[in-house]
């Protein structure tokens, strides 16, 4: 008889498993913080590597504007190894094959289509693409990271190769939760309650964490990874000294390449230190496709058939993805630009910009960095960025907890994500689902549910009047 379990995503319920994706915090009024001019070169979120040549619907696929003859070869040859789909092992497109046992998708760009975001299923019979479930039981490993469940292990894969079950079927479905703006205005939230079924192995650990994550969009990576983390530590505040009820802090993760703790940047939780890491992980944890970062299949003992199969036929040919496409796929993912902005100066954007910074958005997603003039990739070196984040996590209170910590992160805490590129996800991919399970229909529904060191800044847009709620959002969606 196949398991079932639920996991309640709505407030106040353990299986909360939200995530804006902004995180505006308290600060006074009329602070530092409220810009309301513009300022030189923030039309350019990426500096000079900015995308200014093509826009709409493929706003994020292009490469740096200043990629280097070496760099741009490099660049689309890893751009045909990010779309081209997986096959299983063996086969006679020996650079394509490896999939699975166990996968989440076939290719990068079937979660990432376009390099932008991924959403969550429209209804209860679609499948999981571009959103997963990531697993976890109380306790550590070896590296001070989270602890897969013992069957499952850390990610629930939907996906199989032949002759191989899958683990299970994941669902999604809405709780409404009402709720009034400070003139009357109603408005309605939608919390999201995951179920498992058909499960393939047994029932999960009676302590299974669960968490969904939408893909997020790849572009800027790079110019992420390359802030100097001396500006980052600049950033945090984890006491709270100043008052101002900010307390971001770096999460620090396990680097595999250094064998070294490192500050994490990528992730939800901040729990990836770099863009290559984050890619071999993926190309595991989604496809079941090795590295030599990542080398074994993470079949549990439990999962035999998963286990028989893991090398596809073609034990020869592992790691599935060899260094030297490896390198090409880092390129790409580097060098993704973002794309240039527009309305930037228009009175009622500015108008919506200053009120970002006074009602405390700014704290967190803080709008611009300059990056390490020594970064690994000399188009990304000593560039003014605009990304609107400080990398830093943040706790967003118990209605947002997941309850599912990793790394030095809690079930409260929360990366600040960036904002550049947010204006084209309609565009891009159809959608404008936010946050880390797309619950949110838009911008205000992000804000709106936002908790912990957030809960001031969303009073303050509640009880906005309607005009400066418009203009706060159409600065944020000219982002």
């Amino acid at each position: 008889m196949a398991g079932l379990m639920q996991i309640h995503g709505c407030v106040g319920k353990r299986w909360c498993c939200a995530l804006l994706i902004m995180c505006c915090v308290g600060c006074d009024v009329g602070g530092e913080a409220a810009v309301t001019m513009y300022e030189p070169g923030e039309e350019l979120p990426g500096g000079v590597s900015t995308n200014t040549l093509l826009l709409g619907g493929n706003a994020f696929t292009m490469p740096a504007a200043n990629i280097t003859e070496e760099h741009e070869s490099m660049f689309f040859s890893g751009n045909a190894f990010f779309n081209q789909p997986w096959v299983q092992a063996p086969a006679s497109t020996k650079n394509r094959d490896g999939l699975g046992p166990l996968f989440n998708a076939r290719s990068c760009a079937a979660c990432h289509f376009k390099d932008g975001r991924g959403r969550p299923p429209e209804s209860e019979d679609e499948a999981f693409l571009g959103i997963l479930l990531r697993l976890s039981i109380p306790g550590e490993n070896a590296h001070g990271g989270p602890l897969g469940d013992p069957v499952y292990g850390g990610q629930l894969q939907p996906f199989a190769i032949p002759g191989v079950p899958a683990e299970g079927r994941p669902s999604v479905r809405y709780e409404k939760v009402a709720g009034q703006y400070g003139d009357g205005t109603a408005y309605e939230l939608m919390a999201p309650v995951y179920t498992i079924s058909d499960l393939g192995y047994g029932p999960m650990h009676e302590d299974v964490m669960v968490s969904a994550r939408v893909a997020p969009a790849v572009t800027g990576l790079g110019l992420l990874e390359a802030i100097d983390v001396a500006r980052l530590q600049a950033l945090e505040d984890p006491e709270d000294v100043d008052g101002d009820g900010v307390s971001g802090r770096l999460n620090w993760v396990w680097d595999v390449e250094t064998q070294t703790m490192a500050p994490g940047r990528f992730g939800w939780k901040g729990d990836e230190p770099t863009v290559r890491q984050q890619s071999a992980g993926a190309f595991l944890g989604d496809m079941g496709i090795t590295t030599s970062m990542f080398a074994a299949q993470e079949c549990t003992e439990v999962q035999a058939a998963c286990r028989e199969a893991k090398d596809g036929g073609n034990s020869a040919g592992l790691p599935e993805v060899e260094d030297h496409m490896m390198d090409r796929v880092e390129v790409y993912m580097q060098l993704l630009a973002v794309p240039v902005r527009e309305r930037y100066r228009d009175e009622e954007t500015l108008r919506g910009k200053r009120l970002f910074g006074e009602i405390g958005c700014a704290s967190c997603h803080v709008a611009s960095h300059r990056t390490s003039p020594t970064a690994k990739f000399e188009e990304l070196r000593d560039q003014e960025i605009w990304p609107y984040t400080d990398l830093l996590l943040h706790d967003m209170g118990e209605g947002l907890s997941d309850g599912r910590p990793v790394f030095g992160a809690s079930g409260r805490e929360w990366r600040t994500p960036p904002l550049w590129g947010l204006r084209f996800y309609k565009v891009v991919n159809g959608h404008e689902q936010l946050m880390h399970d797309g619950r949110a229909r838009g911008v205000a529904e992000a804000i709106l549910w936002h908790g912990g060191e957030g809960e001031a800044a969303r009073e303050k847009f509640r009880l906005m009047g309607a005009e400066d709620r418009e203009a706060l959002l159409r600065f944020v969606e000219s982002l």
